[in-house]
């Protein structure tokens, strides 16, 4: 995935954070750009991205939607739109450094995640992506997928455009299942409809059957990951889901077989459907079933 022209995130958290942050924070975050412009060691580089608490709401950035689309276009699948204004903050006193390509900045970043708390670490991960050969902290990003701890996962995981961008096939494989197991949205994970695979797709259906055998219900997000690669096997068990009593759970196959591009016999299953709410979202998913149909199936999203 290629920036722009003009690298332009520092500019968009600038203005963004001009019209969010009162007039002390925004004095603060002013001065201490200036300083880290100018020059400052690991540690005291360190020690203002944790200073940073205390001059700044943890609030959400709550960005509008002109806001979300000038994101988008600064860097392309950029989403900031689950931000605290905390973690805006801090994205901005990184990239205020003047030496973000070279070595001396990638070792203090280094030494800022190594210790670093939850809250710092959630803004690092997301500031990833919008570093120059933002390549070189790959390593970094994957350690971040190997996290249990849940918004730390989602930070580089969720709304982030550095996987899909950096990791390997394996890496990403391994990513995403890990964001089912661990109850991660899997529908917010971008580039996730142009990354689908075979491999994806038999890892998602192994866990399925697994799951079943152990009278376990299927979560709705693992049809996420089938797609074109669902082939017979992928089809038969989206049949099997469809059969259920589970509402959430057949509505998710239905997006399943839509992505599998199964439509003719999504609109044959929707004449025959007794629940009319459940023949509507059928009927749909045959105009619109890419990943972010999926969010209407998420009992968390606001």
């Amino acid at each position: 995935m290629s920036n722009t022209t003009t690298f332009r995130p520092a500019s968009y958290l600038t203005a963004v954070l001009e019209t969010h942050l009162d007039a002390r924070a925004g004095e603060w975050l002013r001065e201490h750009c200036t300083e880290i412009a100018g020059g400052v060691d690991g540690w005291r580089f360190g020690s203002l991205l944790s200073l940073a608490s205390r001059f700044t709401p943890r609030a959400s950035l709550a960005p509008d939607r002109d806001e979300l689309e000038q994101a988008r276009k600064s860097l392309d699948g950029w989403n900031p739109e689950r931000w605290t204004m905390l973690e805006a903050v801090r994205a901005r006193l990184v990239l205020a450094r003047g030496d973000l390509p070279g070595k001396v900045f990638a070792d203090h970043l280094d030494q800022s995640f190594r210790y670093a708390d939850q809250g710092e670490l959630c803004a690092l991960y997301k500031t990833l992506c919008l570093l120059p050969e933002a390549e070189r902290f790959g390593w970094r990003a994957a350690e971040g997928c190997r996290t249990n701890i849940v918004p730390v996962f989602e930070a580089i995981a969720c709304d982030n455009p550095y996987p899909a961008a950096h990791f390997d096939d394996l890496t990403w494989n391994q990513m995403v299942i890990k964001a089912i197991f661990i109850g991660a949205p899997v529908w917010r994970i971008q580039g996730l409809d142009g990354r689908l695979s075979d491999d994806l797709a038999r890892m998602a259906l192994d866990l399925v059957e697994e799951r079943r055998s152990a009278g376990r219900s299927v979560q709705p997000e693992l049809w996420l990951c089938l797609g074109s690669w669902a082939g017979e096997r992928g089809l038969a068990s989206l049949e099997r889901e469809l059969e259920g009593s589970d509402t959430l759970g057949r509505r998710a196959a239905a997006l399943g077989l839509a992505r599998a591009g199964q439509r003719q016999r999504l609109a044959q299953l929707a004449e025959s459907e007794s629940d009319p709410a459940l023949a509507a979202s059928m009927r749909q998913a045959m105009d619109h079933s890419d990943q972010s149909t999926f969010r209407n199936l998420d009992p968390t999203d606001a």
